[in-house]
């Protein structure tokens, strides 16, 4: 295999080395299968930029006649080459696309591509290709003008940035272009980075990748450098917390050498190409995150006006190299010295996270701070002083930032425990000093909690710090107001609530007095009470609004309210009173007080010659006559309710207050004092009639008389005084206990039973007669028969017919006999009758034997 890097690879590009465009022939085979069918291209190249960044006018003419993207609308992608000169951009953007832009002559190792040159990929894809020109030339020297400004109008105009790399360049801050690309991210980022609604693909390819080292490490490393380079970024306002991620997808391939291993390097760049070929490869990089919306028709002006816009920004003259070393230099230092301040912050930052208020947090941080800039200042003063002044500027900003970030922290934890601390003392305090006023009980604690926050907050001061707590003091004043007027408003409902109770125990007493005694003077009485008790209520509220500052224009509402509430609690005990038990016994009490006693308050003896109808009439009449009195509030004799817009709240139904007693419940206790009242009547009436019907004294004193030997018989013989006193004591429980009807029913039950027992008795003893005898009974079953009664004929002992006859039948009369074909019998006389056969006893029945 020869050395010779054109006599291994065969020329597939034409080189024109003037004017802005030209068309590149085809060539006729290609030494690589799979790569032949590039070299017929005939599509053409235009030299976009020129190396005095004019940009080209006939872009549009390309895009819309020889490369036909106009066509495509929205459906085509642009992807840029970015990388040192000399590391094969062009070859690799030729194996990709099958372009044909210029290549690097091995034998003069001079730069290839000036400027930016464009073209379309082949094969019909409809891909708009730049390859930019290489950075780190000799051609242009420290000028790295042009290398940034192309650099940045690439990556804002492509989908897709390849970034081309030698492997041995990995980790290498200058010779990966690292302090070029931090350039062109932070400008880009102050640029487009609020308008950027996309991301962009940074397409890492490594060359050369011969090392033992997978691609995973060489990714890892140049991921790390990326992330540190983003970080380090001086991020414009509103995006300081932006992410590498939010802008920037990843990926990374590599190729192994193009000399050393020609056919490897030509099926891995095959396979690359269908990553921007074939949709259906898993790594299919045209995505549609990536696309930026712009028509094709509509490219030429956009890209014009990126690059105008590139090109009139000042921050990408950065010409000399002391100021990139500068810059490289003091991000190292700023990175050494940041470390223990780091430390001391992250060693109190979970207790702050916490909730909890670290006192030496102020001090021990600025400490921290100081030794950190002493530490950068000693090294990066000896750089580029303008580098140096800016780095300085930037540590500094970053310093204070994570300081914020934790005394933020510590200052809304301080705000928190404020507002805490203040409501929960301040209701203590007004419990405990019920005496003291609310505004001198309230404003002396408020004072005590913004002291303590202000000195939390002034443990926190730097000098000359871009930040203030201003607004967290704003907010802590705004938050004690708010629990200000908390404590006020539940410290006014506690004084409501104290002045209501104060007088409802008030009204209570008068309400109760004057409806227990109802007159004319009844109502007037209850308003009167009323009136009172709500002006001196209304005085105690004064002087407890003013005490809590409350505003004036609120106190015609806590007037109203404490109103409101003083009638609903009247009219409350009037309802409880005029209850319908309250109500009857208030009647009642009154229809006693005419009825039972006279005018001078003596309960009166009824007697016949009285007119008790008269006396009665009129007395329940009078009596009744307080129902309807009672039935609504009569609020004529109160001062206060005659202006009741003023004196209740809007809204408030006072007219529903005033019913008591509704007609249906006035009936209804009319009903049932009407028969509590006829009860009073009917026992006035018995107790005349017990006045009338008593015994005489005479009939007394004969009862006595006749009855004094039994009397004198009891008396003095021991037996029936003791019977007696028995059963005068079993009379006497019975008849307290009301036990005489239980006593009538079980004496009937017991002789019931006796009687059914003796009845028994008798018919089984007369059945039990000599078993031998045969038992005859006489009857005829004729149907002449008119008498159905049944006899029964039995033999005694001395053979003797007996004939018994049926117990309950009547031979005179000729009825039913009650026990008809049954077993028992009745003997007559008080059991039934009993006939002998024959009137005399034959001479045999003295024979037989006993």
């Amino acid at each position: 295999m020869s050395s010779s890097y054109s006599q291994q690879v065969p020329d597939l590009l034409h080189r024109n080395g003037g004017g802005f465009a030209d068309t590149v022939p085809s060539r006729p085979h290609h030494h690589h299968q799979g790569l032949k069918d590039r070299g017929k291209s005939a599509f053409t190249r235009l030299q976009l930029i020129d190396q005095d960044q004019a940009f080209s006018q006939e872009l549009t003419a390309y895009m819309q006649k020889k490369w036909r993207l106009f066509e495509n609308g929205f459906d085509y992608n642009v992807v840029s080459v970015f990388g040192s000169q000399s590391t094969g951009k062009s070859t690799l953007l030729n194996r990709l696309f099958g372009t044909r832009f210029d290549v690097m002559n091995d034998a003069q190792r001079q730069q290839t591509t000036r400027g930016i040159w464009a073209d379309r990929g082949t094969d019909g894809m409809p891909v708009l290709i730049l390859d930019v020109e290489g950075t780190d030339g000799r051609e242009r020297g420290e000028n790295q003008d042009f290398e940034r400004k192309s650099a940045l109008f690439s990556l804002a105009i492509s989908e897709v940035l390849i970034v081309n790399m030698w492997e041995h360049t990995v980790g290498l801050y200058n010779g990966a272009n690292m302090g070029l690309l931090k350039t062109v991210l932070e400008v880009n980022l102050q640029l487009f980075g609020l308008q950027r609604e996309n991301r962009t693909l940074l397409y890492f390819v490594i060359r050369d990748h011969v090392s033992p080292t997978p691609l995973s490490s060489l990714a890892k490393t140049l991921k790390g450098d990326l992330e540190r380079i983003w970080d380090s970024l001086n991020k414009p306002e509103g995006l300081e917390q932006a992410r590498l991620e939010d802008y920037f997808d990843l990926q990374f391939e590599s190729l192994p050498h193009l000399l050393l291993q020609p056919e490897n390097f030509e099926q891995l760049a095959l396979k690359l190409r269908n990553q921007f070929t074939d949709k259906a490869d898993g790594k299919y990089v045209f995505r549609k995150a990536y696309k930026r919306r712009v028509p094709a028709d509509g490219f030429p002006h956009y890209a014009e006006s990126v690059w105008e816009k590139v090109v009139s920004n000042k921050d990408l003259d950065l010409p000399t190299q002391q100021e990139l070393l500068a810059q490289y230099r003091c991000d190292e230092i700023a990175a050494a010295a940041i470390g223990p301040f780091r430390q001391v912050v992250d060693s109190v930052r979970p207790r702050v996270q916490s909730g909890q208020i670290v006192d030496e947090l102020g001090e021990t941080t600025r400490a921290a701070r100081e030794r950190a800039l002493d530490d950068f200042d000693q090294q990066a003063a000896r750089y580029h002083a303008e580098v140096y002044k800016k780095k300085r500027a930037g540590f500094v900003q970053t310093l204070d930032g994570e300081l914020h970030a934790v005394y933020l922290n510590q200052v809304k934890n301080a705000l928190t425990l404020a507002a805490e601390s203040f409501a929960s003392e301040g209701q203590k305090r007004l419990e405990e000093n019920r005496e003291a006023g609310f505004g001198e009980t309230i404003g002396a604690l408020r004072r005590d909690v913004a002291k303590r926050f202000n000195a939390t907050v002034d443990a926190l001061a730097i000098p000359d710090a871009p930040w203030t707590f201003a607004s967290e003091i704003t907010q802590l004043d705004m938050l004690l107001e708010t629990t200000t007027a908390k404590l006020r408003k539940a410290e006014m409902e506690r004084v409501l609530q104290a002045l209501r109770r104060e007088a409802r125990d008030t009204m209570s007493e008068v309400i109760a007095d004057h409806l227990g005694n109802p007159d004319d003077g009844m109502w007037p009485g209850v308003m009167a009470g009323f009136d009172a008790a709500s002006s001196d209520a209304d005085a105690k509220l004064l002087l407890r609004m003013e005490s809590a500052g409350v505003e004036t224009a609120a106190y015609s509402t806590l007037y109203r309210k404490l109103h409101k509430a003083l009638w609903d609690d009247a009219a409350e005990a009037l309802r409880e009173e005029v209850g319908d038990q309250m109500v009857l016994l208030k009647l009642r009490t009154a229809l006693e007080d005419r009825f039972r006693y006279d005018a001078a308050g003596l309960p009166r003896v009824w007697k016949p010659s009285d007119d008790i109808d008269t006396q009665f009439s009129t007395a329940r009449a009078s009596a009744g006559a307080l129902l309807p009195k009672f039935s609504k509030v009569d609020i004529r004799g109160s001062i206060k309710l005659r202006s009741r817009e003023e004196f209740f709240p809007p809204g408030y139904d006072f007219t529903r207050t005033l019913v008591l007693i509704t007609p249906a419940r006035a009936r209804e206790v009319s009903k049932r004092f009407s028969r509590e009242a006829d009860a009073l009547y009917l026992e006035a009436k018995r107790s005349m009639v017990a006045t009338q019907s008593q015994v005489p004294m005479w009939m007394i004193a004969l009862l006595v008389f006749l009855g004094w030997n039994e009397a004198m018989t009891v008396l003095f013989n021991p037996l029936y005084l003791v019977l007696v006193a028995m059963a005068g004591g079993t009379a006497f429980v019975i008849h307290s206990l009301g036990l005489w009807g239980p006593v009538f029913r079980a004496v009937n039950g017991m002789a019931g039973m006796a009687n059914d027992q003796v009845h028994h008795l008798l018919v089984e003893a007369v059945n039990r007669t000599d078993p031998a005898a045969k038992i005859k009974r006489s009857g005829s079953s004729s149907s002449s028969s008119s008498s159905r009664s049944r006899r029964h004929n039995y033999v005694d002992e001395d053979g003797d017919n007996i004939e018994m006859e049926a117990l309950g039948s009547n031979s005179s009369s000729g009825g039913s006999p009650m026990l008809a074909d049954s077993d028992e019998v009745g003997v007559r006389g008080s059991f039934g009758s009993i006939k002998s056969s024959s009137s005399s006893l034959s001479a045999s029945s003295f024979n037989k034997p006993l």
